[in-house]
């Protein structure tokens, strides 16, 4: 298709999307379902971006929406390809469409997020630069539901791997920025990689990137190329009242993604350490849905959300360490879902927000950089 208006989008194409496609170099995978509301602005967003239409394609995988979603990918075809399935979750939507990408590069979008004008240019530039580098990241701009966006750029230790002690500490803090609409991955890569364990219906993305950074070196650009949004569909982004169904979706692909994770890298003969250091995270929070919803053993909320605090917050102040130790001597004599229950009425009141915010304020993550855009 030569020149002419994008659907909805009060648009042209540029120019250069009236030349021939060869194979090409970079294939966008653009997961979707029921993001009737979205969908239209994800696929605009990568049709107008400032890279060659002729080095890039474009495919969407439908996890059988039940809603608008397909009639609105169609509406862009030939530029973009389309392919349904099944409703089965991200990871069965990643194993059916990266077989079909045809590029040396891919980059992955969710079908309710959107990129910026220079995010190929941006990604494609350094992975090009860099062949040591398997994987890309970027900073993102958080969309809220009352539309507010705040900028989340990293401020340093922008290259790692996570084979090592330290490279698996770097990348435990930096992930986030590595999620699947930010996230881009050589090809070879990705076949190294194989299929996406089906039981991690959610956050397959993070099997990817964990694998991916643990293979080869990741780099995280300092520029916000993705806008993130935040609504009420969100299935790992939990907000206002938790639906306890979601927690257990949740609870449930995150006990998976540490099994099946765990798993992989002692194939790939990663030292029981660094495997130990990659994913405690992701296995604690899988423990505190679990004790949320569940219930347990007292010592386990310790353990649990001592983990938790520890990786998020290494550089903690001694008043604030001492404060965290004073919370878990009471979780040690209260049953994990009355913890739980009684620690959500404290951060759900005003006048316990304002006293922490002037007297014990959470500790920051220096290592990231946040600022609220102007509206």
């Amino acid at each position: 298709m030569c020149r002419g208006e994008l659907p909805f989008s009060g648009r042209d194409l540029p120019a250069n999307d009236c030349e021939p496609m060869a194979k090409p170099f970079v294939s966008v995978l653009i997961d979707t379902y029921n993001h009737e509301r979205f969908i239209e602005k994800a696929i605009v967003s990568v049709l107008e971006q400032d890279f060659s239409a002729g080095e890039r394609e474009i495919l969407v995988v439908d996890d059988g929406s039940t809603d608008g979603t397909p009639e609105i990918v169609r509406k862009f075809e030939p530029r973009v390809r389309m392919l349904r399935k099944k409703n089965g979750g991200q990871a069965s939507a990643f194993n059916a469409g990266i077989p079909e990408c045809h590029g040396e590069i891919v980059a992955f979008l969710d079908g309710d997020d959107w990129w910026g004008p220079r995010k190929l240019t941006s990604v494609v530039g350094m992975m090009t630069a860099e062949p040591t580098v398997g994987i890309v990241g970027h900073g993102i701009v958080v969309v809220g539901r009352d539309g507010s966006e705040q900028e989340e750029v990293l401020r340093e230790g922008f290259r790692f791997q996570a084979n090592t002690i330290e490279g698996a500490r770097l990348f435990r803090r930096r992930c986030a920025f590595l999620g699947t609409s930010r996230m881009t991955i050589r090809a070879e890569l990705l076949r190294r990689i194989g299929s996406v364990p089906e039981t991690i219906e959610i956050q397959a993305d993070e099997y990817l990137f964990t694998m991916a950074a643990v293979l080869m070196e990741a780099q995280i650009l300092a520029e916000p190329l993705t806008y993130y949004r935040l609504h009420d569909g969100n299935s790992f982004q939990i907000t206002g009242q938790p639906e306890p169904e979601k927690l257990r979706r949740k609870q449930k692909s995150l006990a998976a993604l540490a099994k099946t994770l765990s798993q992989k890298l002692e194939e790939a003969g990663v030292d029981s350490q660094v495997r130990r250091t990659v994913l405690e995270f992701t296995q604690s929070s899988a423990d505190q849905l679990r004790l949320l919803l569940e219930g347990g053993w007292p010592w386990e909320t310790v353990r649990t959300e001592w983990t938790l605090y520890r990786v998020q917050h290494p550089d903690a102040r001694l008043s604030h360490r001492v404060f965290k130790v004073m919370i878990l001597m009471g979780a040690l004599i209260t049953p994990p879902r009355g913890f739980y229950r009684i620690q959500r009425a404290f951060t759900e009141s005003d006048s316990y927000r304002r006293a922490r915010e002037r007297w014990l304020p959470v500790p920051k993550m220096e290592h990231i950089g946040k600022e609220r855009r102007a509206g």
